[in-house]
């Protein structure tokens, strides 16, 4: 029996022959490429009708106060429910989003934008839709790595999960290529078909797994304020954990350039929708890289300081995005943000599946899921609050600037996260 883990350990694909992974990471591809399709699309869009970079930073307040405010209660109703049933919910919610924007784009191919209120009209529609989908993502994107725990046996938790952040990332990548292309071949009505029909499909494999009743450990008549409290306790107290956390939270909320992209495709870089699309999969491009490669060759030792490592170098090509003129150069080190991202990508992944005891996956991930929702929404309102108070370009410097402070801030005060190795 030793011998037979030992050899699933060291097996690069032992996850994803597990048939209910392999049903789950085929609909969460789908799903989460045409959700980033939908992403890359509003932020073109939105653009396009105000010709603000201010107004694309709203698009992340939309959806990051309904998303952060309701995190902790959906971890609760995550961990006493039934989870396939309560994520393929999720999904259907996710797909009437999609189908309103569709609505909005042909009422936008019929309206004359010289009638400043039709504009607005659609441009309130887009934000009132985006705002749903942040109430239904804080139970989707937590329900996901809850799903992952709970099927598969601790031995292959750390391949299963660079696995699911590979999917994820990989969706990601053609999202945002692909939409470039389709806007610019089909507009943003077909480009919104092909969402509503990747989310379809996507349900239908999600649908495969088998139904995952709370835990035998978990209190369901629990109160929810109590299970909240117990969750965030947990967290508190496991140090690794609130400080990888807390790490990626002020690293994206002030490194994030991607929001601006729209803007610096658009009028610094002139390279229109192509361009656009190409500049937003970099850095997933990146980060793919780097988790084929760890998915072969996992790294074994010194993963907090090679984590802090990681994040600093990521501000540092957040900055030299920020001064390029050059297309490649531009490209080039948004991919090199992508590799040090997805690193520490993994590494807070993997730490908090090993961290976490069944019973409170939920809770646990919800946490995670509203330091992640709040830290990339937030830092696309950051970054079109700094775009309007700094400038475009000034405003990518500091906050590539400021990444590179809190990664030297947490060396010195978190040295268990430094020391820290699994």
């Amino acid at each position: 029996m030793e011998t037979t883990k030992t050899n699933q350990q060291q097996d690069p694909f032992g996850a994803i022959k597990v048939t209910e992974f392999r049903n789950l990471m085929i609909g969460r591809f789908l799903f989460i490429m045409g959700l980033r399709m939908m992403g890359t699309l509003v932020g073109w869009w939105i653009y396009e009708l105000t010709k603000e970079p201010f107004a694309i930073g709203l698009i992340g307040l939309a959806e990051v106060i309904p998303a952060v405010s309701l995190a902790l209660y959906a971890g609760h109703v995550i961990d006493i429910s039934e989870k396939r049933k309560l994520l393929l919910r999720g999904v259907v919610l996710y797909w009437i989003c999609a189908l309103g924007l569709l609505g909005l784009s042909i009422y936008n191919d019929k309206t004359d934008h010289s009638v400043n209120q039709n504009t607005l009209v659609i441009a309130i529609g887009i934000y009132f839709i985006i705002f749903c989908s942040g109430i239904i993502r804080s139970f989707t994107g937590p329900s996901f790595g809850t799903i992952v725990g709970s099927i598969m046996p601790k031995h292959l938790l750390q391949n299963a999960t660079t696995w699911s952040q590979g999917i994820w990332l990989s969706a990601s990548i053609l999202g945002h290529a692909i939409v470039g292309f389709i806007i610019a071949g089909f507009g943003h009505t077909g480009s919104l078909i092909v969402v509503v029909t990747l989310v379809s499909i996507g349900f239908m494999f999600i649908s495969k797994i088998n139904p995952l009743p709370p835990h035998a450990d978990i209190v369901v008549d629990q109160k929810p304020m109590e299970s909240v409290k117990e969750g965030l306790r947990y967290v508190y107290n496991t140090k690794e954990l609130l400080g990888a956390l807390s790490l990626d939270l002020f690293a994206v909320l002030f490194g994030g350039a991607v929001a601006m992209i729209p803007v610096f495709a658009k009028d610094i870089l002139n390279v229109g929708p192509i361009g656009f699309g190409w500049l937003n999969a970099a850095a997933d491009i990146g980060a793919m890289l780097i988790i084929f490669i760890i998915t072969i060759f996992p790294v074994h030792s010194g993963q907090g300081k090679k984590l802090l490592i990681a994040v600093g170098g990521f501000g540092i090509c957040i900055i030299v995005f920020a001064l390029s003129k050059i297309f490649w150069i531009s490209f080039a080190a948004l991919v090199l943000s992508g590799i040090l991202d997805g690193f520490s990508m993994i590494v807070r992944g993997t730490i908090v599946q090993l961290k976490t005891p069944d019973h409170m996956r939920g809770r646990v991930m919800s946490v995670n899921s509203m330091f992640i929702n709040s830290s990339n929404e937030l830092g696309q309102f950051e970054s079109g609050v700094a775009a309007k108070l700094m400038g475009v370009i000034p405003s990518v410097v500091f906050g590539g600037t400021m990444t590179i402070l809190v990664v030297f801030t947490t060396w010195f005060k978190a040295p268990s996260l430094r020391k820290m190795e699994y």
